[in-house]
């Protein structure tokens, strides 16, 4: 199903809730970056697509469930997983208690999921949702106006981005997944284990 979003990036490209879930991209030869290897790209997370570099993430602004303004740079330290979702897409709504179950798997002080709502008019059906589900684990956060989507480069909905603990892009994936899948929890672990060396390194 696509989602026509008036006025985003030109007119020119819309959110596609899904349609890339059934397809599975081929794995890029991309050396391991933070410890993720192109060879954990299988099974549940075989759309993962590795950045060919770690690339640092703009400083970008977003706000809680209070609505007080955040900025991505708050995470560093802590391997992040971004998603991008609305409660009005169906594949966003399938994956969510996967990446709640995901978060309950591992630490908060050292992993964090951030799903960015984008919802607009629909922002009051939120926290609802997450009664309704008993998302326990999940925080709630808002991309005001679309703009970190924007600076991200996000055209799909949903997308996940993997970012290190210093706040570089490790690799994205489109579409809806399995997020508490035996692949996925080792992804996640890889990328979590690299942060936990460097830090022993300086210390």
């Amino acid at each position: 199903m696509a989602h026509p979003v008036p006025n985003f990036l030109l007119g020119r490209r819309y959110i596609l809730c899904g349609a890339l879930a059934a397809v599975a991209l081929p794995a890029l030869a991309t050396p391991s970056l933070a410890g993720v290897k192109p060879d954990m790209a299988k099974g549940a997370m075989e759309r993962f697509k590795l950045a060919r570099t770690p690339k640092p993430l703009p400083d970008l602004e977003i706000q809680n469930a209070d609505d007080k303004p955040m900025k991505l740079g708050d995470f560093k330290g802590k391997v992040v997983l971004l998603n991008f979702w609305a409660t009005w897409c169906a594949p966003c709504v399938k994956e969510m208690p996967s990446l709640d179950r995901l978060q309950a798997a591992l630490p908060k002080d050292q992993f964090l999921i951030v799903p960015l709502s984008i919802d607009g008019p629909t922002k009051p059906k939120v926290a609802p949702f997450y009664k309704d589900q008993k998302l326990a684990n999940l925080g709630i956060y808002f991309d005001k106006g679309r703009k970190t989507m924007q600076g991200l480069d996000v055209t799909l909905l949903p997308t996940s981005i993997l970012v290190d603990a210093e706040g570089r892009e490790l690799g994205r994936i489109e579409g809806d997944a399995d997020w508490d899948m035996p692949e996925s929890i080792s992804l996640m672990k890889a990328a979590i284990g690299k942060a936990k060396d460097k830090d022993k390194d300086k210390g």
